[in-house]
Formats: C-alpha cells, structure tokens, sequence
C-alpha cells in the first residue's frame, strides 16, 4: 500500500460526520497517517477546517467540494440510529445527501483518487447464512437498511465517474458512542453501578467490533485498489447479548439484573448477523481484530 505523503505532499481528505461518533476517530486515524483533514458536519459551531453542511442542501455541498477539492473522501454522514423515530429524515438523508455529495464529486475539476461511502451490514438482514460473505443477497428488515441498501444502488449509477468503494461496516461501539446504542448502553449502566437493565431483543448474535478497527480499515481501504468494491468491515465472530453482559459482569465485579422491556422489542429485528472478513484481507492485507473484551475494558475504564 502507498504511503499518502510518499511525494512530500499531504494529501487532502474530506470527512463527512466527521463530528460524529466515527468521524473524530477516523480524523485522528488520517492525521496521523500523513492527511491534511477537512471535516463536514450537520452540526452548527464548525472550527478550524471543519464546516458546518447540510448535506441535503445541493449548492452547499457543491461549494464545499469545491472549496476543499479533496484528495480523498469518506462519507460516513447518516442516521445511523436504527430506531430513528423521522422515516423521512432516515431517506432524504442517507440517500439524497449521499447522491448531492457524488454529484458534487463528479462536477469537481479536481478528480478525487479514492470515495469511501460508509454503507452498513444492516442491509443483509435475516439470513440462514454463516459467515455472511459481500455475495449474499440483500434482505433488509426495517427503513435504515433500506436506505442504505437504496444509497448502495444509487452509488453505483457515479461508479463510472467516480473511484467508490462501498464499506459495510459490522456492529461497532467505542469511547463516546452514544448510550441509544446497545453495547454503550450496557457499559454506561456497569459504570454508574445500576442494579437492574431494561433491554429489548436479548437472544441475539452480533458480530460487534472496535472503532479503531474500522477506522484503520477505512483507512487502509483508501490506500489499497479497492476501486470498485464492495467489502464487510467485520471480526468474523459472532457474540450473543447475553455473552456481553457476562464480560461486563466480570469487568464489574457484580451481576446485573436483565429485564426485557417490551416497549423495546423490535419488530423484524435481525437474530444473527455475522460476517466473513475474507474480502478485507485480500484488500487490505492482515488485520488485527481487537477483542470484545479488551473494547468493553477499554469503554468501562474509560475516565470520559
């Protein structure tokens, strides 16, 4: 893989949702790897080379895109929260903000070397196959998925004009994920000491991973020929709820009383979703998958 600074040049990126959870991993990860970052964020309050965009404002885009003139591009800006309440906003985001961006892109006199879009393994749903491979057919099971699955076939109309890879990133958590999701929500009740949870959906397998594994991905995904393709950011090892908890049980020192609250019992909700890592390998070259344990360790400790 090329090293992004070899010609003495700091290569230009453009991070959208760079104030998200992902993106101010991910901004640390291209710093430190030679990249002068230019972040996009839905939030107001923008400083240094971050700006504040709606990505489903079309002439506001195309004046950052041409602004930056970026080198590279990872666009991880989306409602990325399943249980999203605004359909509407779920679609007009994920799928017109998407396509604003790449028209904006294309339109651009400067060709940008390598477009990463942040799609999801939601889009695999329910399936009888294990480990799930880039080859198994869609099934989404709720408007999330749909949405990226939608942005995913809209990508691909830009693919002639455009130098994409589409990443399906796995169950992830971290340091400064917000608590709506599953595993951050488990931690932050071990951390406040919390006799009792309430959850929804419990007999479920995930195949969850570590930020800054998926953030070196990205990143080593944009230094690699992987023009063109579609590949599943994933451990390969699939945990069930229930194996969480008791890590975080013995982190803690104590066990938590599990209560199923009906009121958060999805419909449609996804049993097993675990994916093969074969593809990542062959682009990217070796991979070091953190353990479940050390993240869980990682969050539980953490002084933030």
């Amino acid at each position: 893989m090329a090293n992004p600074s070899d010609n003495g040049v700091k290569p230009t990126a453009l991070i959208t949702g760079s104030r998200g959870f992902t993106g101010k991993y991910l901004v640390a990860e291209l710093e430190s790897a030679g990249y002068v970052v230019f972040g996009a964020s839905h939030e107001e309050g923008g400083v240094g080379a971050e700006r504040s965009v709606d990505l489903c404002n079309r002439g506001a885009v195309h004046d950052l895109v041409m602004r930056v003139q970026p080198d590279v591009v990872v666009h991880l800006a989306a409602i990325a929260f399943v249980a999203h309440g605004d359909v509407d906003a779920i679609y007009r985001t994920n799928v017109l903000g998407t396509r604003n961006l790449l028209e904006a892109l294309a339109s651009s006199p400067k060709r940008p070397r390598a477009v990463l879009l942040a799609s999801s393994a939601n889009i695999y749903g329910n399936t009888d196959i294990e480990p799930i491979t880039e080859d198994v057919a869609p099934a989404p099971a709720n408007d999330y998925a749909v949405s990226k699955l939608a942005m995913e076939y809209m990508a691909r109309l830009w693919m002639d004009r455009l130098p994409i890879v589409l990443a399906r990133p796995f169950n992830y958590t971290g340091v400064g994920q917000s608590d709506k999701f599953l595993l951050s929500k488990i931690v932050e009740h071990f951390r406040r000491g919390e006799k009792s949870i309430e959850l929804g959906n419990i007999d479920v397998f995930r195949d969850f991973q570590d930020v800054r594994f998926v953030v070196s991905a990205y990143r080593r995904l944009l230094e690699s020929n992987a023009i063109g393709q579609t590949v599943n950011l994933c451990s390969g090892v699939g945990t069930s709820l229930t194996e969480a908890i008791q890590i975080m049980e013995e982190l803690a020192g104590y066990r938590i009383d599990v209560r199923v609250n009906p009121q958060f019992v999805r419909e449609n909700e996804v049993k097993r979703l675990v994916g093969s890592n074969d593809k990542l390998r062959q682009l990217i070259g070796d991979i070091v998958v953190i353990p479940l344990k050390q993240t869980l360790a990682w969050m539980y400790q953490s002084p933030t």
